[in-house]
């Protein structure tokens, strides 16, 4: 794009070095590329011109046209300020201002007409607006045409007079320059399948629309250009892991799979996990390494699922492995394996932080010589010391914990060619989300839950009933049931999240001194915590008070409440995460959400749906629309992820399907891009793509 995105902003008009290094630090705004693509987040229709005398207290943005009859200045120090009294002849409004005064005084002059736009603000009886845009009226009627795009600033960029206006000055100056021309980003063959508006225009229009018809088609083009250039970068690289990359042959079904599955499965399969099995058999089957996410809510048998193929692994004369984000799901899928395979001859290994010297330096040549065939553990798996002798599968749990240098450094733990890998995830991921965030994996979903069990009960309750709270609890745990009690944990108020927990530690003591209270939370040792845990889990303690820290991997069927302290500053994912801590047993469970009376709606309705349904791909997706689309899976830690300019994955699913279908026939077509009808796409992704590593290669 005519390599705009090696030209430095600093070589524009208007931009000098210090406004340029405020650009890049505080929008990232670095070349003219990314100026184009610094997209308005609002547009207010400047169309047409209100009278003074129409102006109320409850107003948006207004414009008005009209004079300065005199200018005073006021107040000194900070309050210093310059009011200027305007008029349009039906009245007077006082502009505003409080910086740049003098430069106000010497652009602006009483008697002359003016342009003035802003928002109105009610002080006492009268009207004013602050550091209004102003222009000659043979200037400002070009700007008042129509809509008038708003550009996201920042303080540092309003003290260096970079405001919205600016912005949209900044982007004149450009579009200017570039004679409102710009190259086509797509081929002719790809633009005659999608009638949309040829990418110049688009972009003209996105900043300046001529009408509001041309904005919403600026908007869909440029749209399906960022998701469908993502989709091709995304399906070519995994079309290019699948035809590099070989896995380790799995034929083999064996003792180790058969035996597990005739005689220690403790219970029936659900259809889902056999068909998930089944998918992944292919895969292990086909020669091909599996790359393979594994969606299922809390509680519906991943770890069962992720057991079955390591014996599989094993089938076939290779070891396995299995890493979760804290020792705390380690140790608990430690304990679910080994009570799964009970006395059966297979070397499972847990390999933590924790452990000690002297049982490290027995379990590390065992894991090199093969003896031990199933290692379980944390970041500790990937640590240099820890060699494999022949490491076949590598499973890896909650992932969005890890950052991607960590999984990758897992993934080449086989010198002599690669692992299958299998991405497990309890938290539901939105379809659009999925298909972008881990659109060259292969999907498998579990969308049932094993037979018996009961859906949870979930209640909202309001902080000023406590009482009756508390006599609900009694009346549980007098039937023999456990509960828990988390308290969020906010980072930048970590203090007043602690005292908060540790004054309800007190309270609960308080109110049931007939029961133990236990407490676990992150700043605790690990040996501290274990003990608190333990207390909980082998059932000596009835409460259990937490941080989010016991969010995944603790399992303690007996525990059949769930109290969620000031469930209003959780997100819609989290509160489901931490529901599925309870239901595990046969038992009728609960779910309460204990929140302030004063609500947001938005929060309101977030609170509601989680009453309404237990169902966590729909809570995923009531999530994503009720937030946006944030840095919900992690992956930026480590310089990947999706930044979305002007697409939204909650409501532009229909535009992201059409340009993944469409990206997938090019491929189909030509999947190295390399002919001249497609040449253009190579060169684009490698602009847009240039910085990215193939984390795609990874998982």
């Amino acid at each position: 794009m005519l390599d705009l995105d090696k030209r430095s902003i600093t070589y524009l008009p208007g931009v000098g070095p210090k406004k340029a290094e405020i650009l890049q630090k505080e929008a990232g705004i670095a070349s003219f590329e990314d100026l184009l693509f610094y997209f308005p987040y609002k547009y207010i229709d400047r169309s047409r011109f209100y009278s003074v005398a129409e102006i109320t207290g409850s107003m948006p943005y207004i414009q008005l046209k009209g004079r300065i009859l005199y200018f005073d200045e006021l107040g000194e120090g900070r309050t210093r300020r310059l009011v200027g009294k305007f008029s349009d002849g039906t009245g007077t409004i006082d502009l505003v201002w409080f910086k740049g005064l003098a430069y106000v005084k010497e652009k602006v002059k009483p008697g002359v007409d003016y342009i003035v736009f802003g928002k109105p603000t009610e002080f006492g009886h009268t009207f004013n607006i602050a550091h209004p845009d102003i222009d000659p009226v043979e200037q400002g009627s070009q700007v008042a045409a129509g809509l008038t795009p708003f550009y996201n600033t920042t303080e540092r960029m309003k003290k260096a007079f970079l405001n919205s206006r600016a912005i949209q000055n900044l982007q004149y100056t450009l579009l200017s320059n570039l004679q409102w021309q710009l190259p086509e980003t797509l081929p002719e063959k790809v633009l005659a399948k999608i009638r949309m508006m040829p990418f110049g225009e688009a972009m003209r229009n996105i900043h300046f629309p001529d009408s509001a018809e041309k904005l919403r088609a600026a908007q869909v083009r440029l749209k399906f250009d960022e998701l469908f250039f993502i989709q091709l970068h995304t399906l070519r690289e995994a079309q290019q892991r699948r035809r590099k990359l070989r896995g380790i042959p799995f034929p083999r079904v064996g003792d180790y799979f058969n035996t597990f599955y005739k005689d220690y499965l403790p219970f029936e399969l659900t259809g889902a996990q056999k068909r998930v099995i089944k998918e992944m058999r292919a895969d292990m089957a086909s020669g091909r390494q599996m790359n393979r996410l594994l969606q299922g809510d809390v509680g519906s048998g991943k770890t069962l699922v992720g057991l079955l193929l390591m014996l599989l692994a094993l089938d076939n004369g290779c070891q396995a492995c299995m890493m979760a984000p804290t020792e705390i799901l380690a140790q608990q899928h430690y304990a679910t394996v080994m009570g799964f395979l009970k006395d059966m001859k297979v070397r499972v290994a847990l390999l933590t932080g924790s452990t000690r010297k002297s049982e490290r330096n027995k379990l590390l040549p065992a894991i090199a010589n093969g003896e031990i065939q199933i290692v379980i553990g944390t970041h500790a798996l990937i640590e240099d010391t820890v060699i494999f002798s022949s490491l076949g599968l590598a499973i890896i749990d909650e992932q969005h914990r890890f950052g991607v240098e960590q999984r990758s450094r897992l993934w080449k733990k086989n010198t002599r060619t690669v692992p299958h890998v299998l991405v497990m995830t309890a938290t539901p991921i939105p379809r659009t989300l999925a298909m972008t965030l881990y659109g060259d994996l292969d999907v498998s979903v579990i969308d049932e839950l094993p037979p018996g069990r009961k859906p949870i009960m979930t209640l909202h309750r309001y902080d000023n009933k406590k009482a009756q709270l508390y006599d609900f609890l009694r009346s549980e745990i007098r039937k023999g049931r456990q509960v828990y009690v988390v308290y969020p944990l906010i980072e930048g108020s970590e203090k007043l999240d602690y005292k908060s927990l540790e004054e309800g530690f007190e309270t609960f003591k308080e109110v049931f001194p007939e029961y133990t209270v236990c407490m676990v939370h992150g700043k605790m040792k690990a040996s501290e915590k274990d003990a608190e845990m333990q207390k909980f889990v082998s059932g000596e303690a009835q409460i259990l008070m937490a941080t989010t820290v016991i969010e995944v991997g603790v399992n303690v069927p007996n525990a059949s409440v769930m109290v969620i302290e000031s469930a209003e500053r959780f997100g819609l994912s989290q509160l489901h995460q931490l529901r599925g801590r309870v239901g595990r047993g046969a038992e009728q469970s609960y779910c309460v959400l204990v929140s302030s009376y004063k609500l947001s709606n938005e929060t309101r309705k977030r609170l509601e749906i989680m009453v309404k349904s237990n169902n966590g791909f729909e809570i995923a997706e009531a999530d994503l629309r009720l937030r946006g689309y944030g840095d919900l899976e992690g992956t930026r830690q480590s310089g990947e992820g999706v930044d979305l300019k002007i697409a939204n994955l909650a409501t532009d699913g229909q535009i992201l399907q059409y340009a993944r279908d469409l990206a997938g026939e090019v491929l189909d077509e030509d999947p190295e891009l390399s002919t001249q009808t497609y040449r253009i796409l190579n060169e684009r992704l490698k602009t847009l793509f240039a910085r990215k590593v193939n984390w795609g290669l990874i998982s």
